[in-house]
């Protein structure tokens, strides 16, 4: 399991386009598992459909 400063070490992007917290599991080459810990203080939900906030897909 990887933590944010593991993860910043190895991916270049940060806030507010580091959507990555933890990462669970790596199959280098196929997948990984990772989570994000999201709040209404997301800057993504700032005046995205109003009192609906819909967090964007990946």
């Amino acid at each position: 399991m990887k933590d944010l400063e593991a993860i910043k070490g190895i991916l270049p992007h940060r806030y507010p386009f580091l959507m990555i917290d933890r990462v669970l599991e790596v199959e280098a080459g196929t997948y990984c598992k990772a989570l994000k810990n999201i709040t209404a203080n997301e800057e993504v939900f700032q005046g995205h459909f109003p009192q609906q906030a819909v967090f964007p897909e990946s």
